[in-house]
C-alpha cells in the first residue's frame, strides 16, 4: 500500500508542474493588464501578451559573449523555474496537496536559498560586467531579506505547532493567521517579490547597469528567466494564502476556489507592485531589513510565541 500512494503521489507531481507552468503564463497576462504605462491598448492584446513575447523570443537569435562559462549560465537561467515547480509540492491547494512533508516549511525556505544561486549563477555565466553587478546585487538583497523571511515563516509553525503546511492551515480555523502576525504576511509577501527580483526589489536588473541580470539574456533564456519570476510570485502567493489567509477556507464556495481566488488577489497586489513602487537599493534595502523590520518580526514572534504558549498551557 505505501509503494502504491508513493507511486500516486508521483503521479500527482505532473499536474501540478503543469499547474504552476500554466498559472504563470496567467500572471503574465494579469501583469500586462495591471501595467498602466502600456497606453491605448485593448484588452485582448494585453491578455495575449504573453504569447506575443514568448514566440519573438524563441524566434529571436541568442547573443553572446566573450569566453562564457555556458554550464553555469544555463543552470543559473533554469533555477528560477526550477525552484518554483520544487516549492509547488508542499503548497496546498484547497484540501489537497501534492507532499505533505511534516517539514513543508523548512522544505519552501531551502528551495529559496536555491535561488541565491541561481541568480548569481546567472549573472556570473555569461562573463559580462553589467551582469556579474546584477548577480552581486541580489546577494546583497538576500542578506537584508533572508533573516526576516525565515521569522515570518517562524510565526504561522509556532502558532500551529507544526512544519507541516496542510496543519498550519487547519490550525487557522476560526481566525486567520493574518489578523496573529499581519507583520510577519508582509514581510513573508515582500519576500516572495524580492526573491523573485521584483517590483522594488528589481535592482539587480536595474537600469542603471543596462538590466544587469537580464542584459545578456536573449531569446529562450529570456523567456525562462521572466517566466520562473512569474512562477515564483504564483507559488509565493499560494504560500501566503495557506500561511496566514486561511487557505481554503470560507463560505459556499470549494476550497480550491477560496484558495484560488485569494491567490490571485496577492498576485495582483504583488505584480502591482512593478509598476506603482519605486526600485529600493539593496544597501538601503539592508539598512530597513536589520534595523527595523527584523526586531519587529521578532517582537511579533514573541508575542505569537507567549500566546501559543499560553493557548497550550489552558
Amino acid at each position: 500500500m505505501t509503494g502504491l500512494a508513493q507511486q500516486a503521489s508521483a503521479w500527482s507531481v505532473l499536474p501540478a508542474v503543469a499547474i504552476v507552468l500554466s498559472a504563470a503564463v496567467v500572471a503574465g497576462s494579469l501583469d500586462a493588464v495591471l501595467d498602466p504605462r502600456r497606453g491605448p491598448v485593448s484588452l485582448r492584446r494585453r491578455v495575449l501578451r504573453p504569447v506575443y513575447e514568448a514566440s519573438r523570443l524563441l524566434l529571436a537569435q541568442r547573443r553572446s559573449t566573450t569566453a562564457p562559462d555556458r554550464l553555469l549560465w544555463g543552470i543559473g537561467v533554469l533555477t528560477p523555474l526550477l525552484v518554483a515547480v520544487m516549492m509547488a509540492p508542499v503548497v496546498p491547494l484547497g484540501s489537497a496537496v501534492v507532499s505533505d512533508l511534516g517539514v513543508g516549511l523548512v522544505w519552501f525556505n531551502a528551495m529559496d536559498v536555491l535561488l541565491w544561486a541561481g541568480w548569481w549563477l546567472a549573472g556570473w555565466g555569461p562573463n559580462s560586467v553589467y551582469s556579474l553587478v546584477g548577480g552581486y546585487r541580489f546577494l546583497a538583497q538576500a542578506l537584508a531579506y533572508e533573516l526576516p523571511l525565515m521569522f515570518a515563516l517562524t510565526a504561522p509553525a509556532v502558532a500551529a505547532s507544526s512544519l507541516s503546511v496542510p496543519q498550519i492551515v487547519a490550525a487557522q480555523q476560526g481566525r486567520w493567521f493574518i489578523v496573529q502576525m499581519p507583520l510577519a504576511a508582509v514581510v513573508f509577501a515582500g519576500s516572495v517579490a524580492a526573491f523573485s527580483a521584483w517590483g522594488p526589489f528589481a535592482h539587480p536588473a536595474g537600469a542603471d547597469i543596462a538590466g544587469g541580470l537580464l542584459v545578456e539574456q536573449s531569446g529562450p533564456a529570456r523567456l525562462l528567466l521572466r517566466w520562473g519570476q512569474y512562477a515564483l510570485l504564483v507559488v509565493g502567493s499560494v504560500m501566503t494564502v495557506a500561511l496566514f489567509l486561511g487557505g481554503g477556507a470560507g463560505p459556499l464556495l470549494p476550497a480550491w476556489l477560496w484558495t484560488l481566488l485569494k491567490s490571485a488577489a496577492v498576485l495582483a497586489v504583488l505584480l502591482a507592485m512593478r509598476h506603482r513602487m519605486p526600485v529600493w537599493r539593496p544597501d538601503r534595502l539592508m539598512r530597513l531589513a536589520w534595523l527595523v523590520v527584523l526586531p519587529l518580526v521578532l517582537a511579533q514572534l514573541l508575542v505569537v510565541s507567549v500566546l501559543a504558549a499560553a493557548g497550550g498551557g489552558s
